[in-house]
């Protein structure tokens, strides 16, 4: 398949003036346009007026900046994508763009510096995709979110009070499960509001210090209720101490000891560990292990390897998750595994200081 104009830009950054013209004339899906060094219209093709609703006439020989917001003018965003541009050989960048007719579009610009054959700047290419759907559709995602992550809160808040009504009117021998279903009820309350703040866009620093073996076991808890206690062996020399997101890195332990258990029958390891540059929790398991082929990409969306069984119930989604939840704590994410043997993942994370 040949390459499109957008990537032909990319990767030779030498489209000139008089060379550009014939092949830019035939594309209509994308606006391309010249501009000469101080960021002036020298050409305009058919995909820019379509895009962008000026006609050729009014806009060569005008200032590419009237494409901007004037709160972007006002600024200096024009000026500092060609600057950029200059000094890395091209710069991407998306955001709202006015159109001739004063409505805004949601577009992606790709600014590409040329030079002349002496070497010295010439202008500039940019190319433009209009976004505008993408955007709509994510807009709509967020809207969702948002509004799901209010209205589960609401239900779960309810829970978690009848929770704490029944704590007073059942026989002892049942406040252990009692207590299971309220720490369950409140690592639900913290995802909600998790979300509910990245829709928002209002994620925080929630760090506390957190001791690892009792988070550890908080973790087990939550997704081996029955059988925790058998299943689940949780070690530590000392007590390792980070300073991080609880209810995060409890969701990211919870999702490893998850997938151990169903992948393994028999005792699930848990180690906690302090090295000078890390704490370190490993939670392994003598399973049906990983193959080899499959290891480079197992943290990857939606990526189940060739062991993996439809009846396991899983999705692809939780190792990943497991890997972003590391780094945003400041860590990493690791994993080894032997077919029919088992499978170890460890979690590094900064120290406390």
């Amino acid at each position: 398949m040949s390459a499109s104009p957008y990537d032909h830009a990319r990767t030779t950054g030498a489209v000139l003036a008089g060379t550009a013209t014939d092949w830019a004339a035939q594309v209509t899906s994308v606006a391309i346009v010249e501009l000469d060094d101080a960021g002036v219209v020298r050409s305009w093709n058919p995909g820019a007026e379509r895009l962008k609703r000026y006609p050729a006439d009014e806009v060569i020989g005008t200032s590419f900046s009237r494409f901007y917001r004037r709160e972007d003018r006002e600024r200096g965003r024009p000026a500092r994508l060609l600057a950029a541009a200059r000094t890395d050989g091209s710069v991407e960048d998306t955001g709202w763009r006015l159109r001739g007719d004063g409505t805004l579009f949601w577009a992606h610009v790709l600014i590409t510096a040329v030079r002349d054959d002496d070497g010295e700047p010439a202008g500039f290419v940019k190319i433009v995709r209009d976004l505008s759907e993408a955007k709509r559709l994510d807009d709509e995602k967020d809207g969702f979110l948002r509004a799901f992550a209010h209205d589960l809160l609401s239900p779960i808040t309810a829970l978690r009070g009848y929770v704490d009504l029944l704590e007073d009117e059942i026989p002892e021998a049942q406040s252990g499960l009692l207590q299971h279903v309220s720490r369950v009820t409140d690592h639900i309350i913290a995802m909600a509001a998790e979300l509910s703040a990245h829709v928002r866009g209002t994620d925080g620093d929630e760090s506390e210090e957190t001791d690892l073996l009792t988070l550890a076991r908080e973790a087990a808890e939550l997704v081996l209720p029955g059988d925790v206690n058998e299943r689940v062996d949780v070690r530590g020399a000392g007590r390792a101490h980070v300073s991080t997101d609880r209810a995060l890195l409890r969701r990211a332990l919870a999702n490893v000891i998850d997938n151990a258990a169903k992948y393994s029958e028999d005792t699930i390891v848990v180690s906690v560990s302090e090295e000078p540059d890390a704490a370190v929790v490993t939670v392994a398991d003598s399973g049906r292990g990983i193959d080899s082929d499959d290891l480079a990409s197992i943290f990857e969306p939606y990526h189940r390897g060739r062991l993996s069984d439809p009846g396991d119930g899983g999705t692809g989604v939780g190792l990943a998750s497991v890997r972003d939840i590391a780094r945003r704590l400041g860590g990493e994410a690791s994993i080894e595994s032997i077919r029919g043997t088992g499978t170890t993942v460890t979690l590094r994370l900064p120290p406390s200081q």
